[in-house]
């Protein structure tokens, strides 16, 4: 199933298939039913996608847990060699998969490709663990017992991934299962499935055996991850999206104790102190705010500066959101895209409203722009009130709300007053203060004097109710990974 060629949706698009793709096949779903795949720069239908149901979800699992057994037990370099393969191609397509990318979701052609080349990393960095998983050997305290420690695959994981990046999540679950030897039922965001199509075709072409990766796409999620959940067959799932789903998820993973790992929500704090160098702390939140227009878990949502250097720093980073090209992501120069769809728009301007209810100032942006497509203007608000919703609530949008603070420890006071606690960011010149800091804030992941954390090379992932486990890194590959031990005499 592919989309007709039309002189407005670019080749690479209508070249994606459409279906659901189980047991190695692309197909309908049972019901014959699809929806939409819109271009949120212009509202555009770019593809009619198969709708996954109840029926289809239970095809899948069944067809992931025929297929554990033998897939478990492929060599491991096998298993690197097929990932090592998919990186190749990839990089290969990064033209071809970056306009897919812009055209679903929005991102500027050039920042999507860079989220290409990211994606394509974790499975060049999942290559090269699938043939170092260990285990240990060691003769017991008595000196009776030979202790032999050995590591397994899990078993058939649900995979839920967002619409926000929607190749890099992709690839840092499917990763690290086909290295781990998982087999897979994989659930995309319905609002950006083609990235993950193209990426499942390529990853066939790499040589992943029919079965090992079973993809249903929905628009309603539940009616296809529930069944997943409730099957038995599952042993592990691992989601990224919002923290009320996760809950949802954990609730039915325990019903048969699944093993979970749950990137949830931030809420992420970026603390400007006087000392910090404030080239370096505008250019920061640039980095920290505006990736992927402001949609991403670790956007710096509340940002607190010292009140020595507020206004400055505001001055500054206003100047420098209002230069910003805002346009559709395809077209030349654009550095700021259309937000996903309109719900997506109508939240961030009721967030901008309520702020300047209670008292915040516009230095740029706040205004819905006229025309089509789901665009927002970069926006930057100064001071803002600590009590303003998006204070409490994931913007996800370009906005960056600016707080005034006196002390360190009000400063810490503020940032750690949340639920979430995924990643913050920190600028200053004293060292003695950043590792104060990382000490003391409460999250998974802290940049200092830096706006970009996420690394195929580091643990990915939050605490309190931004989640569970950790994506990326060495401990990656462990979150597929059973243990097992076997005792034997010593003669």
């Amino acid at each position: 199933m592919t989309t007709p060629t039309s002189p407005t949706i670019p080749a690479a698009v209508a070249a994606v298939p459409t279906g659901l793709f189980i047991d190695g096949a692309w197909g309908p779903a049972a019901s014959g039913a699809t929806t939409d795949v819109v271009n949120p720069a212009t509202g555009q239908v770019i593809a009619a996608i198969a709708d996954g149901g109840a029926a289809d979800a239970r095809r899948a699992i069944e067809v992931a847990a025929r297929a554990q057994e033998s897939w478990g037990r492929t060599p491991p370099r096998e298993r690197s060699e097929i990932l090592r393969r998919a990186y190749e191609l990839v990089m290969a397509r990064q033209d071809d998969l970056a306009t897919i990318m812009t055209t679903e979701m929005g991102k500027p052609f050039a920042e999507a490709k860079g989220e290409v080349a990211y994606a394509a990393e974790f499975l060049r960095w999942f290559s090269e663990e699938a043939v170092r998983i260990g285990g240990d050997a060691t003769t017991s305290g008595d000196g009776r017992t030979r202790i032999i420690v050995t590591k397994e695959p899990v078993g058939p994981c649900v995979l839920v991934t967002p619409w926000n990046f929607p190749l890099a999540m992709g690839t840092r679950k499917i990763g690290p299962a086909i290295a781990a030897g998982c087999t897979m039922v994989f659930k995309p965001a319905h609002l950006t499935p083609l990235s993950s199509f193209a990426l499942v075709e390529i990853l066939a072409e790499a040589g992943l055996p029919a079965g090992v990766l079973n993809v249903v796409c929905t628009s309603d999620a539940g009616s296809v991850v529930e069944p997943w959940m409730d099957s038995g067959l599952a042993r592990k799932v691992s989601f990224t999206g919002s923290t009320a789903v996760g809950v949802r998820l954990l609730e039915q993973a325990a019903r048969h104790v699944m093993r979970s790992s749950m990137e949830l929500g931030g809420n992420a704090p970026f603390l400007v102190f006087d000392d910090a160098d404030l080239d370096t702390a505008v250019e920061g939140a640039m980095v920290a705010k505006m990736r992927n227009m402001g949609e991403a878990c670790t956007a710096a949502n509340r940002l607190f500066v010292q009140r020595g250097v507020a206004e400055e720093f505001s001055r500054r980073l206003a100047e420098r959101m209002s230069a910003l090209v805002v346009g559709d992501g395809m077209a030349e120069g654009t550095q700021v895209g259309p937000l996903v769809e309109e719900k997506a728009r109508t939240k961030v301007t009721d967030l901008v409203t309520d702020a300047l209810d209670r008292g915040a100032r516009v230095l740029c942006g706040g205004e819905v722009p006229a025309g089509p497509g789901y665009f927002y203007p970069p926006t930057v608000l100064a001071d803002v009130s600590p009590d303003s919703d998006l204070m409490g609530e994931e913007i996800f949008g370009p906005v960056a709300p600016v707080i005034p603070f006196d002390t360190e420890e009000e400063a810490l006071r503020l940032a750690n007053d949340t639920p979430w606690g995924l990643v913050g960011y920190v600028f200053t010149q004293d060292v003695d203060r950043g590792f104060r800091l990382s000490d003391r804030l409460e999250v998974g992941m802290l940049g200092l004097n830096t706006g970009l954390v996420s690394n195929p090379a580091a643990p990915f992932g939050g605490v309190k109710e931004s989640g569970l486990g950790r994506e990326g890194g060495r401990v990656g590959i462990e979150e597929f990974l059973e243990t097992k031990y076997l005792a034997m005499p010593r003669g």
